[in-house]
């Protein structure tokens, strides 16, 4: 073996993994009673695509509020970029979340603004930039998304795709390292949810992102992960690739993953059974 080729095995050896730029370590979230997530550890490494699947009610997204600092845990911390921001004070979570952006469910556009207002909105509420730069930041931001030309309607007047896709040039508007998406496919048909897909997949490649998405959608979520887990009841079932989790022998994943429903899993219940 040449001394390059040495070097480089020996360097590949020594290579340290990945910092997470997320860090989700012990997490407890209860409301009242009842437990919602149960413990959760989860590492997101900078760059990649994370995806966080789960049935319905199976705490992704109460994860997803609680990265953005939305709620506190009852127990446990989440660590981004160095921070912890379960117990930072608000000073510095307001400038965790400037590298931040998140596209909601629902889009949460305002329907009074324009589009181009929507977009807007964080430059005037989190810069200084003149008013023509904002305009053009706003431009290029909706042009990214395929929204150009589209600034001065309302959001009543977009179909569900354009909605998402304001959402995300909403989310963007800032130049986030980090991008979070919650069910961004929800409620479309399955060529626009395609086309959702392949914008998260653009913007990674085009700007570095770190990008998380929470979703139950399989096809999306094994169209644009680069890793993958699962959640189960508030509890982490799995953590790893998407080859990974498509052969995990877990009987709760492949539940999932084979759309099994829970009769034929646990056995028919008492009252079906003669």
């Amino acid at each position: 073996m040449s001394d390059t080729r040495a070097n480089l095995a020996q360097d590949a050896k020594t290579s340290k993994p990945a910092t997470p730029i997320i860090s989700v370590q012990g997490v407890v979230v209860r409301y009242g009673e009842r437990t919602i997530l149960d413990g959760v550890n989860l590492d997101i490494l900078p760059h990649e695509v994370m995806v966080i699947m789960g049935a319905s009610g199976s705490g992704k997204s109460t994860l997803l509020r609680q990265m953005v600092g939305l709620e506190k845990p009852k127990a446990g911390r989440i660590i981004i970029k160095g921070v912890d921001i379960t117990s930072c004070p608000e000073s510095e979570l307001n400038e965790i979340r400037r590298v931040m952006g998140v596209s909601f469910q629902s889009a949460a556009l305002f329907n009074s603004m324009t589009l181009g207002d929507n977009v807007a909105l964080p430059l005037r509420e989190h810069t200084k930039l003149a008013e023509p730069t904002i305009k053009l930041m706003t431009q290029m931001k909706l042009a990214q998304v395929g929204l150009e030309d589209s600034e001065h309607l309302y959001p009543a007047q977009l179909s569900g795709g354009m909605r998402k896709r304001a959402s995300v040039a909403r989310a963007v508007a800032m130049d986030p390292e980090i991008l979070l998406f919650d069910e961004p496919s929800a409620g479309l048909d399955p060529i626009i949810a395609a086309e959702i897909d392949e914008l998260i997949l653009h913007l990674k490649r085009a700007f570095n992102m770190t990008i998380v998405v929470v979703t139950h959608e399989l096809a999306s979520a094994f169209s644009i992960a680069d890793r993958m887990c699962m959640l189960y009841k508030g509890k982490m079932l799995a953590v790893g690739t998407k080859e990974e989790i498509r052969g995990s022998d877990q009987p709760r994943i492949r539940q999932f993953l084979d759309r099994i429903p829970d009769k034929q899993l646990d056995g028919e219940p008492s009252y079906l059974q003669g």
